[in-house]
């Protein structure tokens, strides 16, 4: 991405038009350029109390409309929490893994729709991070750090399964050298609400050298990313799709109709994307902390029953919600060991906090709801989007059936 417009929708052959105000060198004027140079440089780390307070304020409201929770993404791009993982070289907090769990689980345990979108726009951030040009770092970096832009990652589709694999998308590329994407995405967080999508497809070139062919389970040969822009012309988000959970985290379809961009808005070598999807469960980044999250947040509702009706009193209690306690602080435990890397296989570890934590969020939602009683039973209450929300971590990628294929996988060679 050698120019400011690079991201731009391109047209025929000609000279793709100015990209609008909000594309702009954000460093033009000495004043704004040292605002925002110490907003960034204050990039946080951990959600504060008052961004909690605003996100969990909107969780209940989003969950009973089912409609994309614009006012939880204004609270995150304003947070500074979107700098997360953004080098400090470019404005952002330089996290590691163990720092954006932490972080993910805490913004879960309030709003786990606000975690999810979270998290994908730095796993995102992180593709670019990895794979990016230096004139793609220059360009996209700084606006995914101060809010402007939130990312948004399109991979799924209909029909090429958990697994990414046979992707109808397809990307040609043009006698003009540019590239012409065609085909429709399922499953895409932020829909609709996101600043720049990463799309993967199947591109039409040779197939990428064989340590890059190689089945990894995920993706195949052949496939291509590419960072598009929301307001591109080709690119059309459609959130009609109702979820039983994550209900306010945009999720629905996106199509690529006739989406001609610059080679420059390619994201790494053409035909590698297999390769680079399969480095991801090495990063420590994990969906477990999300999972983790919405426990934690079951396991506060217990508490704040038991003391409510006096139940601490009873031994019985007090053993019941040490024992939850334990199952939450077990599943917090895998996904810090994910984050730190620590383990002989890093990426194993990753997948297994994914399947631990989903897991012990489904149950520990169910006992608490149980504990509640008929408290529980109300609709409103919280302990049901509790539930249905984790239910969602389980399906959202890698799946946890696929996280099992994942692991076993090397046992079938």
């Amino acid at each position: 991405m050698g120019s400011a417009d690079s991201l731009t929708a391109v047209r025929g052959s000609t000279v793709p038009p100015a990209l609008p105000d909000a594309y702009a060198d954000p460093f033009v004027e000495a004043g704004t350029a040292r605002a925002r140079a110490a907003a960034l440089r204050t990039a946080p780390l951990v959600p504060s109390p008052e961004v909690l307070s605003r996100l969990s304020a909107c969780a209940e409201a989003a969950d009973r409309s089912g409609e994309p929770d614009r006012e939880a993404v204004a609270v995150l791009r304003e947070s500074g929490l979107l700098a997360l993982v953004v080098p400090a070289s470019h404005g952002g907090a330089g996290a590691d893994a163990v720092a954006l769990n932490s972080c993910v689980e805490q913004v879960a345990a309030v709003n786990a729709s606000a975690a999810i979108m979270l998290f994908q726009h730095c796993a995102v951030t992180s593709r670019i991070v990895e794979n990016g040009t230096p004139s793609q770092h220059r360009e996209v970096l700084p606006r995914l750090a101060d809010g402007r832009w939130l990312a948004a990652s399109a991979w799924s589709e209909s029909g090429a399964g958990a697994a990414k694999k046979n992707l109808s998308t397809r990307a040609h590329r043009t006698d003009g050298g540019d590239w012409l994407l065609d085909g429709a995405k399922s499953f895409t967080t932020s829909a609709g609400l996101a600043d720049v999508y990463l799309v993967l497809a199947q591109s039409q070139e040779e197939p990428a050298p064989a340590t890059s062919a190689q089945d990894t389970g995920y993706g195949a040969a052949g496939q291509t990313f590419f960072l598009i822009p929301g307001d591109h012309p080709g690119l059309l988000p459609d959130t009609s799709m109702r979820l039983a959970g994550m209900r306010g985290s945009a999720t629905g379809f996106v199509s690529v109709r006739e989406c001609r961009v610059p080679d420059t808005a390619r994201l790494g070598a053409t035909g590698v994307a297999a390769s680079i999807i399969a480095r991801v469960r090495d990063s420590g980044a994990t969906l477990g902390a999300v999972a983790v999250g919405i426990a934690q947040a079951a396991l506060d509702a217990a508490h704040e029953h038991a003391a409510r009706r006096g139940l601490y009193a009873h031994q019985a209690v007090r053993h019941r919600l040490v024992d939850l306690t334990t199952q939450v602080e077990t599943a917090r435990a895998v996904v810090e060991r994910a984050g730190r890397r620590t383990s002989a296989d890093p990426g194993l570890t990753t997948l297994h906090s994914k399947l631990a934590a989903s897991a012990t969020a489904e149950r520990v939602v169910a006992d608490v709801a149980q504990f509640l009683g008929s408290a529980g039973y109300v609709e409103t209450h919280p302990i049901n989007r509790f539930g249905r929300d984790a239910r969602a971590v389980a399906l959202m990628g890698p799946t946890n059936d696929l996280c099992k294929e994942l692991v076993s996988l090397p046992w079938n060679r």
